[in-house]
């Protein structure tokens, strides 16, 4: 990620909307350089992924774009990919990662520096950072490590008393299941199901998926008999990795980058929307010392007497 986000900086010399803002256009046509922008970049960038992978993990080599494929075909083959299932697992990839709501790290942050009137480049590559963060872009990451961990001390054909077992003993060492809640979604993300439907249709023999399938019945009930997950159902993050995993993509290091690809899609249209409603300079609120200070002792006293603080039954 360190790689893309800086390649990303680097191509900023090619911004059209830094060009013209320096030479003084109208704001009226903030909207029309941002769109060139955004065409260019997502145009870009999977040339820019797939040279980071070839030159990571393999020879630096990477094919030539063919006009007559379509942007996830091309990126599956300058990766070096070129099974047919592959290429539509890319489709569904790159469709579902695009952007599900404004609220995620990523997607506001391209939206807060943009209001600063940054080019879509600089946007974009902050927005990386924050896709970076181990709570946002690595979660599919840390589900495949998760699941690793699972195998090599119970194997693949497991029970489902062995599950909640290995299940129970992460949440009472004050872990986490990776790829289970959400912080909008309140059922099973539509994106998980979407790649489920998928492995169903072209893996359902494959250990990981028959493991990731199990879990699928029994996370839910454990997370709710616990009483702490407001939705105990699975994310997109639960199957992503182990798609990639069955057709050879093992560099679960990379994942993130698929991700930042993907996620291009929405937050350039967003800033685009952006730029064309005229959206103002955002300014985060700031609290004073004083201000830290009363909110400190109003949460002691909360703490110290709870009963005194809790509203009547009968009011809202």
């Amino acid at each position: 990620m360190s790689q893309f986000s800086s390649a990303i900086c680097a191509l900023q010399s090619e911004s059209k909307f830094a060009s013209a803002y320096a030479a003084g256009m109208n704001k009226t046509q903030y909207w029309d350089y941002t769109f060139e922008d955004s065409m260019d970049l997502i145009a870009k960038l999977p040339t820019v992924a797939a040279q980071i992978y070839r030159n990571t993990f393999k020879d630096g080599v990477i094919q030539a774009i063919d006009p007559s494929k379509d942007w996830s075909s091309n990126f599956a083959h300058m990766l070096g990919f070129n099974d047919p299932n592959f290429v539509e697992l890319m489709r569904l990839y790159l469709t579902i990662h695009a952007d599900h709501e404004g609220g995620n790290v990523s997607a506001h942050t391209v939206h807060l520096v943009g209001s600063a009137l940054s080019d879509p480049y600089l946007c974009f590559a902050a927005g990386m950072c924050g896709l970076a963060g181990p709570l946002h872009g690595l979660a599919n990451q840390e589900v495949l490590v998760w699941l690793t961990n699972l195998r090599n001390k119970i194997g693949d054909n497991v029970t489902e008393e062995q599950l909640k077992d290995f299940i129970w003993n992460t949440l009472k060492s004050g872990q986490v299941v990776p790829g289970y809640g959400h912080a909008v979604l309140r059922k099973t993300d539509p994106r998980y199901t979407a790649q489920r439907e998928f492995a169903l249709k072209h893996l359902p023999e494959d250990p990981l998926f028959k493991l990731v399938s199990k879990l699928y019945h029994v996370v839910p009930p454990v997370l709710l008999a616990q009483g702490k997950a407001k939705n105990p159902w699975p994310n997109v993050d639960a199957h992503s990795g182990t798609l990639l995993q069955y057709y050879g993509m093992k560099e679960a290091s990379y994942y993130t980058v698929l991700f930042g690809v993907s996620r291009a899609l929405g937050v350039l249209a967003s800033l685009t929307w952006d730029r064309a409603f005229g959206l103002p300079l955002e300014r985060p609120k700031s609290m004073s010392t004083s201000g830290l200070k009363a909110f400190i002792h109003q949460d002691l006293a909360h703490k110290a007497n709870p009963a005194a603080n809790k509203a009547p039954e009968n009011e809202e």
